[in-house]
C-alpha cells in the first residue's frame, strides 16, 4: 500500500472513531455546554466499579447500558461465556456485546446472548473472534456504548430501550464484514431469514431460578441486505444451513462493505413470553436513525437524574449521578406489553404467562436498607408497581421473594421482604396491589421455611419458641435472629396500620424484642446462643461467619434498626454505646476468618480501607455511623459520614469499596449526600448526617420542589450548627418523610467545629420502639 493510501486509511479510521465517540469538533461545544447546564447523564459513569475481580471487589459491576429499570441491559463482554465477571476494567479484549440480566457476579446471568462484529476470517468462537480494545477508544454512558475493535478495524455502537436496542456497526471497506451471533450454550436455537433480513432464536442459559420451560426469545432485524449467512454448532460451521438447534448454536452473517465507513444498523429485541412477543417488543425501536434513538435515551436518563439538581465539583457530580444511575437499574422490569396494550409477564416461578407487573433481579438483604426507601420516597408510583409485582410473585409461587433472579434464589438470609412491603405501604407507595394479600404472605413467611433457604425463615421453629435461632440449628443464627426481629417490627407496624386483631399485634410487638435474647451482657455484644440457653463459650468479636453472615459481631450488633434506644440500654447507656461505636474505627482492621473458608473478599476490603473494623464494603454495618444521633453525639456521625463519602467513593474504575449490590451501596451515597439516611425503613424518619453539597434542588413526584441548602458547606465545614425546615428551627437529629414530602427548604448552617449543644437530648433522638412504647 502506498504511503498516501496508508495516510488516507488512518485518517478515515480516526474520523470514524471520533464520530462514534461523539468527539467531533462541530458537536464538541454543544456537548460541553450541555454538560455544564443540564446533561446530568454525562456525569454518570457506568465504568465506575468495574476494576474488580473475584478476589477483590471495587464494585463488582459491569457497564450496564440500559433504560431506567429496563428489562434488558447490554454490556461489553470481556469474560468467557458463563463468567460472572462479564466485564473487568483490566481486560484487554472484548469477545462480544452481550444482552444481560445479571444482578451480581455471584448470582450470575440468565436471558443472555451476544453479537460481535468481525472482519477478515470467518471466525465465531470467543477466543478467535476476540479483539483488542482500549478505554481511550471506548465510551460508556447509561444510554450509549461505543468501542473501537482494533483487530477488526470496526466500531460498534449501541443504544437501548426497555426491551430492545439499536446497533450501528461501522466496517472498513472489505468483502469480509461479518456479524457473529452467539446464542450461548446450555441449549439454544437460531434461524436466519435472509429474504426478511432477520435472525430469530432463543437461549436457555440461566444460572438457576428458572422453570423448565424458560427461554429468552430474541429477534434481530437488519437495515442492510445479507450477503451471506451460515449457522454454527459449538466449534463447527454448518455450511448451507440456516436453522439449527443444539447445545450451543449461533450464526455468522456477512455484509458487503463496498466503501470505507460502511454502516450496518440492526435492531434487537427479546421476550420471555414468546417469539411473537419479541417481534412486538422490536417495535420499541421505531427507527434506524441511531442518533435520534440515542438522544431519546439521553433525554430519558436526564429526565430522571435531573430531578436531583446538585451544585458541587465535577467529581462530586460524577459520584452522585453515577450512584443515582446505579440506584435506577434494579429491580429490573420483568413484564412486557402485549398487542392489546396489557401488562403481562412470564412467571419465573410457575412458568406460566400471567397478567400484571413483575420486577426481579434484586436481593432484599442488601436493598431493603436504603435502595427501597429511596424508591418509596422519590418514585412512589414506580415502587407501587414493584410492590404489585411482589404480590404477583406471592400468588404464583406461594412465597414472597427475598433474593430473586429471576425466580427464587437460595442466597443470603433474613426475611426482609417484610421491610420492603411495610415501608412501601407506610411511606405512601400505594395503588394497584392488595396490602391484605401481601400481609398474608408476610405472616406465612414467619412460620415456615420456603423452597430455598433464603425464602421464609430458616430456623423459624426455635425462633418462635426460644425467642432466637439456636446456633446449632442453622448458620448465621445471630444474624437471622436480628433480622427476623426487625422484620417482626415491620409486621407489627403494618398490623397496627391495618387494624389487625390485638392478639396478633401484641405477638409481633413481643417478637420484635427477640434481639435482646442474643445480647451477651458479658461481652456487651450480640453472641451466638445454644438451644439450652448458653452462649457461645468460644466467642471472638472479630470472628467472621459462623453465627454471623459476611461479617462479625462488631458489624452485626448494631442491626436493631427499630430499637436503638433498647440497644443503648443493653450496652449500658449512651457513653458505653458511643465508646463501642468509637472502638470500631480505632481498633484497626483486626479479623479472624472464623466460620469462613478463608479470607473472603469482604474481609480483605475491610482490611485495606483504613477505617478500622468499619466494613462499608458490605451491608450489615452501613447504617452504624448514623447511630451517634441516638446517643447524644451527632457530630461524630457528621464527621464519619463525610469521611466515608470522601475516601471510600471515587469517580474511577475502582470507585467502590466492595460489592455495589444492586444499588444499595450507591443509594447509601445518594442519601448521605443529601444529608440524611433511612436507618429504620418503616419508621418514616430520616436520620441526619452531613450534606455534601451547597445546594440540591429535588423535583418531587407530586410536583412540589424540595431544596436542601447548605450555603457555607465545604470539606472543613462538615458539622451541622443548626437546621431550619421551612424557616422553623429544628432541634431534632432527624427529619420526617412528611416534612420532606411537603417540599420547601431544608436549610443547614454548617461549621468547621462540632456543635456539642445541638441534638444531645433524648428528645432529639430518632425513633426507637422502646421509647415509643414507654410513653
Amino acid at each position: 500500500m502506498k504511503l498516501t493510501e496508508i495516510t488516507k486509511a488512518n485518517e478515515m479510521n480516526t474520523k470514524r472513531r471520533m464520530q462514534a465517540l461523539g468527539l467531533m469538533l462541530v458537536s464538541c461545544g454543544a456537548v460541553v455546554a450541555t454538560e455544564l447546564s443540564e446533561d446530568y447523564a454525562s456525569y454518570a459513569m457506568p465504568i465506575m466499579g468495574t476494576d474488580s475481580s473475584k478476589e477483590f471487589s471495587s464494585g463488582n459491576v459491569y457497564p450496564a447500558i440500559s433504560r431506567p429499570w429496563g428489562m434488558n441491559s447490554w454490556t461489553p463482554q470481556t469474560g468467557n461465556m458463563g463468567n460472572g465477571w462479564i466485564y473487568t476494567y483490566d481486560a484487554m479484549k472484548i469477545v462480544g456485546i452481550k444482552q444481560t440480566h445479571q444482578p451480581s457476579p455471584w448470582i450470575k446471568d440468565y436471558g443472555q446472548f451476544s453479537v460481535m462484529p468481525v472482519t477478515g476470517q470467518k471466525v465465531f468462537e470467543e477466543a478467535q473472534r476476540a479483539s483488542y480494545f482500549s478505554h481511550k477508544a471506548e465510551k460508556a454512558l447509561p444510554y450509549y456504548y461505543s468501542v473501537f475493535l482494533a483487530d477488526h478495524n470496526t466500531t460498534v455502537e449501541m443504544t437501548p430501550t426497555d426491551r430492545a436496542a439499536l446497533f450501528r456497526v461501522t466496517y472498513p471497506e472489505t468483502d469480509q464484514a461479518y456479524l457473529v451471533i452467539d446464542a450461548y450454550d446450555k441449549g439454544s436455537y437460531i434461524k436466519v431469514l435472509p429474504e426478511q433480513g432477520k435472525v430469530i432464536g432463543w437461549s436457555t442459559r440461566a444460572a438457576r431460578g428458572v422453570p423448565d420451560n424458560f427461554k429468552n426469545y430474541f429477534v434481530i432485524e437488519f437495515d442492510t441486505p445479507l450477503a451471506g449467512a451460515e449457522v454454527w454448532d459449538r466449534n463447527a460451521l454448518k455450511t448451507g444451513m440456516l436453522e439449527l438447534q443444539g447445545k450451543h448454536v449461533g450464526a455468522v452473517i456477512r455484509f458487503k462493505a463496498s466503501k470505507p465507513d460502511s454502516q450496518v444498523h440492526f435492531k434487537v429485541a427479546s421476550s420471555f413470553i414468546s417469539p411473537e412477543q419479541a417481534e412486538l417488543n422490536l417495535n420499541e425501536v421505531a427507527t434506524y436513525d441511531f442518533d435520534k434513538l440515542r438522544e431519546e435515551g439521553r433525554q430519558v436518563w436526564n429526565d430522571l437524574l435531573g430531578r436531583f439538581k446538585v451544585e458541587g465539583s465535577d467529581d462530586q457530580k460524577k459520584l452522585f449521578y453515577t450512584c443515582l444511575y446505579r440506584s435506577s437499574l434494579f429491580p429490573r422490569k420483568f413484564y412486557e406489553i402485549d398487542e392489546n396494550g396489557k401488562v403481562m409477564h412470564y412467571s419465573p416461578t410457575s412458568g406460566s404467562v400471567e397478567p400484571g407487573y413483575y420486577f426481579t433481579d434484586t436481593g432484599f438483604w442488601d436493598t431493603f436498607r436504603s435502595l427501597f426507601p429511596l424508591l418509596n420516597t422519590f418514585a412512589p408510583s414506580l415502587n407501587a408497581k414493584m410492590t404489585a409485582g411482589l404480590e404477583n410473585c406471592y400468588k404464583e409461587s406461594g412465597w414472597l421473594p427475598e433474593w430473586a433472579s429471576p425466580g427464587h434464589r437460595g442466597c443470603m438470609i433474613g426475611n426482609n421482604s417484610a421491610s420492603v412491603v411495610a415501608d412501601a405501604w407506610l411511606s405512601g407507595a400505594r395503588g394497584g396491589y392488595s396490602i391484605e394479600k401481601l400481609y398474608e404472605g408476610m405472616l406465612k413467611g414467619t412460620n415456615a421455611e420456603g423452597p430455598v433457604r433464603s425464602v421464609g425463615r430458616a430456623g423459624y421453629d426455635n425462633y418462635n419458641t426460644l425467642g432466637y435461632v439456636a446456633r446449632e440449628t442453622v448458620k448465621g443464627s445471630v444474624a437471622r435472629t436480628l433480622e427476623y426481629a426487625y422484620a417482626d417490627w415491620c409486621i407489627w407496624k403494618l398490623a397496627n396500620d391495618l387494624k389487625r386483631p390485638q392478639e396478633e399485634i401484641d405477638l409481633y410487638a413481643k417478637r420484635c424484642q427477640n434481639y435482646r435474647n442474643v445480647f451477651s451482657s458479658e461481652h456487651g455484644l450480640m453472641v451466638g446462643r445454644h438451644a439450652d440457653g448458653t452462649f457461645n463459650q468460644e466467642f471472638n468479636p472479630i470472628s467472621w461467619g459462623g453465627d454471623f453472615t459476611e461479617g462479625n459481631s462488631l458489624h452485626y450488633s448494631w442491626s436493631v434498626f427499630h430499637d436503638i434506644e433498647g440497644l443503648i440500654d443493653l450496652m449500658g447507656g449512651d457513653a458505653k454505646f458511643t465508646d463501642q461505636l468509637d472502638r470500631i474505627f480505632s481498633m484497626g482492621p483486626a479479623f479472624d476468618v472464623g466460620g469462613c473458608r478463608g479470607v473472603i473478599h469482604e474481609i480483605r476490603e475491610m482490611q485495606v480501607a483504613g477505617f478500622g473494623n468499619y466494613a462499608h464494603g458490605n451491608q450489615p454495618i452501613q447504617h452504624m455511623i448514623y447511630l451517634y444521633n441516638y446517643a447524644g453525639q451527632p457530630w461524630k456521625a457528621q464527621y464519619w459520614v463525610r469521611e466515608v463519602m470522601n475516601r471510600l467513593y471515587t469517580p474511577t474504575a475502582d470507585g467502590y469499596c466492595g460489592d455495589e449490590d444492586n444499588g444499595q451501596t450507591s443509594a447509601w451515597f445518594v442519601w448521605s449526600a443529601l444529608g440524611f439516611y433511612p436507618v429504620c425503613p418503616g419508621s418514616q424518619e430520616l436520620v441526619l448526617g452531613a450534606p455534601l453539597f451547597k445546594k440540591v434542588t429535588i423535583d418531587l413526584e407530586d410536583g412540589k420542589t424540595l431544596t436542601i441548602s447548605a450555603p457555607n458547606n465545604s470539606d472543613t465545614n462538615r458539622y451541622i450548627k443548626s437546621v431550619k425546615i421551612n424557616g422553623k428551627v429544628s432541634t431534632k437529629n432527624y427529619i420526617t418523610l412528611e416534612q420532606l414530602h411537603q417540599g420547601g427548604v431544608i436549610e443547614f448552617e454548617m461549621s468547621d467545629r462540632p456543635n456539642k449543644k445541638r441534638g444531645v437530648s433524648k428528645e432529639a433522638a430518632p425513633y426507637s420502639f422502646s421509647r415509643e412504647n414507654a410513653k
